[in-house]
């Protein structure tokens, strides 16, 4: 297995994702949509299932899209989506509510393209861990990705005929095609730098592997070093350079989205996830999440319980 699947994998349970379904477009002629920048953590995005279209970004290359592509802008960018040759008269859309969900339609015109737009929370966005492996633009092209067409054909089909439980079901499709975006990404396009990078250079690769697989560890620099087979300086240089922070910097940063990841998703008591991540006690790693994110254990999970109810 690569190293790029083994820190996917280890990484797996901080990719939580709130979808958010907002739009199903059924355009025709000359059109455009646009799309303002999302809130931090909020990462915008479109599926397009007939036709075709084109996304804008300001001072980023146009990106062009196809039937039975995917498009994610992890950072939320603020981006117009466009269709038709340009040659005639935009277009009047019209919009209407269905349930949950918005139908936006050209008027007047045959309908050409069909596109899904919305937005997915990214939970662990608010400690930059996962933001910093994504790139801006994240396309996936489902051509003889039979997993991911048969995820998008089912939102789809639930969006269009809106059976009961269509919002349930689109939110656990959109959080597991989300995984298999990051997952088809990393192995076509190792990340040039952000905390993947670490995998893909020789000095870094075994000892951030080593952190992520048993992070309650006390690791030493002596020992990271040893594992990497490099002396502890250039350790330290070469995890600034590729991820902007010392190794046990690096360290507390995995540590601290595990243990949220944990108080928001489970029942686990505070104190078993305390000494899973590395902390002597609740109350250090109590300290230690108020200084990161400025909340406490207990009104974190309060907070992700009002929207989601306790796990049994």
């Amino acid at each position: 297995m690569s190293p790029h699947r083994d820190v996917l994998s280890l990484l797996a349970p901080m990719l939580r994702v709130r979808p958010e379904l907002q739009d199903f477009c059924r355009f025709g002629g000359d059109w455009s949509s646009p799309h303002q920048s999302e809130a931090k953590g909020w990462a915008a995005f479109h599926i397009l299932t007939k036709g075709a279209c084109s996304v804008e970004r300001k001072g980023q290359p146009t990106v062009r899209l196809e039937a039975g592509d995917v498009l994610l802008l992890p950072h939320g960018d603020a981006h117009v989506a466009r269709g038709g040759d340009g040659r005639s008269p935009q277009q009047i859309i019209g919009t209407t509510q269905k349930n949950a969900i918005r139908v936006k339609e050209t008027e007047g015109a045959e309908f050409e393209t069909e596109l899904i737009c919305g937005r997915l929370y990214l939970e662990s966005a608010t400690d930059d861990l996962l933001l910093r492996l994504l790139p801006h633009t994240i396309v996936l092209r489902l051509s003889g990705q039979q997993a991911c067409s048969r995820l998008v054909e089912t939102i789809r089909d639930e969006l269009d005929a809106d059976r009961a439980g269509a919002a349930a079901i689109a939110r656990d499709l959109a959080s597991a095609l989300f995984v298999m975006l990051l997952r088809v990404h990393l192995e076509a396009e190792p990340p040039a730098d952000g905390l993947l990078a670490l995998l893909g250079h020789r000095e870094t690769a075994k000892a951030a592997l080593a952190m992520l697989g048993d992070p309650a560890r006390e690791w030493s620099l002596d020992e990271l070093a040893a594992i990497a087979a490099v002396s502890r300086a250039t350790l330290v240089r070469a995890f600034r350079r590729i991820c902007g922070m010392p190794p046990l910097a690096f360290l507390t940063e995995v540590r601290l989205s595990i243990a949220r990841n944990r108080i928001t998703h489970t029942a686990d008591a505070l104190g078993e996830i305390a000494a899973d991540v590395g902390y002597q006690s609740e109350a250090a790693l109590s300290r230690a999440l108020q200084r990161h994110f400025a909340i406490r254990p207990g009104a974190l999970r309060r907070s992700a319980w009002v929207t989601e109810p306790p796990p049994v």
